[in-house]
């Protein structure tokens, strides 16, 4: 879930308008709209504290990826045994999909 729908969702379970909101995190309607629809992403910080305003309290973990039934070295076998070429494309699609994350908008 991206910071844009968490923070959407969490104020309107506690049905919270964006003003009221930015009132109780003192900053302003505009910014949590920005928020809101991913023109901006927030660092930790400022979503912990617009969530804290909401009562709500922000949680990171850290957490085993699930390679389904594959291990490491099953997917390691596939990947060595890709083309140059192919190898070069999946880089070219993990770099988007990073750079969509760290740009807080979805990757299309």
């Amino acid at each position: 879930m991206d910071s844009a729908r968490l923070l959407r969702d969490a104020r309107r379970r506690h049905h919270v308008d964006q003003r009221s909101l930015a009132r109780r995190a003192g900053t302003s309607q505009t910014h949590i709209s920005r928020i809101e629809r991913g023109e901006v992403s927030p660092s930790t910080e400022t979503l912990a504290r617009l969530l804290q305003s909401l009562g709500e309290q922000l949680e990171l973990r850290a957490a085993p990826i699930d390679h389904g039934n594959q291990s490491v070295a099953e997917l390691r076998h596939d990947y060595e045994r890709l083309s140059a070429g192919e190898r070069v494309e999946q880089a070219a699609e993990l770099s988007h999909v990073v750079t969509s994350l760290a740009s807080g908008r979805p990757s299309k």
